[in-house]
């Protein structure tokens, strides 16, 4: 593809003379350009697909892939018993959920209040994988089950317990007040979830009946499927089986949030690839000048009898060469870089002082990171083409060097 004479031009072009210092300069530049934003769109669009990777799992981890709450219809057992039946290779969790307020001696916090089946809790993959103190066997009434973040910030522990203030209202001599409830705390979960570990509470189902003044007719019923990929079409069927009742997925509840993910990342994409096109035009500014301070070389090889074509070429590949080998060096300080994110993060907190990736701002206790082969790829192969076109242009100025012209004061 390319003659042996045009790789020697090529060499000697990528190893300027020391009068060419400025030259050298704009070449380093642009290798290092094109490396740093090969390597920024890399470490970003890594952290960003991680990123929505890891809350995509903590959210389907915590919340149900489906519910199904009475609308006009109520849920009955028969429809219960036909929904177990019909998806036997789902979870299918009674509950019931509402608002409240604990209150201790020192404050007073507002929470969701979720109550499960006694007997189903040991079901969800929450209880299973995420406990981190205490036990969830004896779930019984009078018992409940709070995040980490909020026992920290109640500063309570295992056994202790706490005051429940009820959003609805009873009777008294003093007329209607809110209703309140002492429970024992026997567990704390940490789902990774900064949000969900702070405001989530869990009670046994007939706790949050008495405790909302709810009745079995308000009962919802969470579904959580194999692959949650799948619950737009099992959603449909439901709601097929019965349109009294309302229905919606994880990804309804979650639409606008997914939403702005996707935007942000593809916004992400588009203004990094600047920093690429920016420094390919380094590239240009290299070659234009390259090719004004060999005017007299390319002269001279042209009367030689050299083809303007293999000049165009050679010219071509020191530029495209400067523009590979920066990607490839890129894409190896991307990836390395992705890869220790976490323990870079921590460094540069403990280092400098600073709360870097703060949990309570974006939800997670650490910074992810997910390597896409795919991503990385087309990274790659933009960064290359930007180059190549990069390269192309000037060295079509070669063709307009007339060697009786650039050889006539020499």
């Amino acid at each position: 593809m390319f003659t042996t004479a045009e790789k020697l031009i090529t060499t000697r072009n990528l190893k300027p003379k020391k009068k060419e210092g400025f030259l050298k300069v704009i070449s380093i530049f642009s290798f290092l350009g094109i490396k740093l934003g090969v390597a920024t769109l890399i470490i970003v669009m890594s952290v960003m697909n991680g990123f929505r990777a890891e809350l995509t799992e903590k959210i389907l981890g915590f919340n149900p892939h489906i519910t199904i709450k009475p609308y006009s219809n109520s849920i009955t057992e028969n429809f219960y018993s036909d929904i177990k039946n019909k998806y036997n290779k789902a979870k299918v969790i009674k509950s019931l959920n509402g608002e409240g307020v604990i209150i201790t001696s020192n404050t007073a916090k507002g929470v969701l209040v979720r109550g499960i089946n006694k007997n189903q809790i040991k079901e969800l993959d929450l209880f299973q994988k995420n406990i981190i103190d205490g036990e969830i066997s004896n779930f019984n009434n009078g018992k409940i089950i709070i995040g980490k973040h909020l026992a920290i910030e109640l500063g309570v522990v295992v056994g202790d317990k706490i005051n429940l203030m009820s959003s609805t209202s009873s009777p008294s001599l003093f007329g209607m007040v809110p209703k309140q409830s002492s429970y024992k705390i026997i567990s704390v979960f940490s789902s990774g979830l900064y949000e969900y570990d702070k405001n989530v509470v869990f009670l046994n189902l007939n706790d949050s009946l008495s405790f909302f003044e709810k009745t079995n007719d308000d009962i919802n019923l969470d579904i959580f499927l194999k692959d949650p990929l799948n619950a737009d079409i099992y959603k449909n069927e439901i709601q097929e089986i019965n349109p009294g009742l309302f229905v919606n997925s994880w990804s309804d509840q979650n639409k606008s949030f997914l939403s702005a993910l996707k935007v942000e990342r593809n916004v992400m994409f588009l203004i990094l690839t600047l920093i690429i096109i920016v420094a390919a035009f380094n590239i240009i500014s290299g070659l234009t000048i390259l090719i004004k301070n060999k005017t007299k070389e390319i002269a001279i090889l042209k009367a030689l009898g050299l083809s303007k074509k293999s000049i165009i070429k050679s010219f071509f590949l020191t530029g495209f060469i400067i523009g590979l080998t920066a990607t490839i060096a890129g894409v190896i300080l991307g990836v390395t870089f992705s890869i220790y994110i976490e323990e870079i993060r921590q460094f540069l907190s403990s280092v400098f002082n600073l709360q870097i990736f703060p949990e309570d701002v974006y939800f997670l206790d650490e910074m992810p990171s997910e390597i896409n082969a795919r991503s990385i790829l087309s990274i790659s192969i933009f960064s290359i083409i930007i180059t190549s076109l990069a390269s192309i242009f000037p060295s079509f100025a070669v063709a307009k060097v007339e060697p009786i012209k650039a050889l006539k004061y020499e």
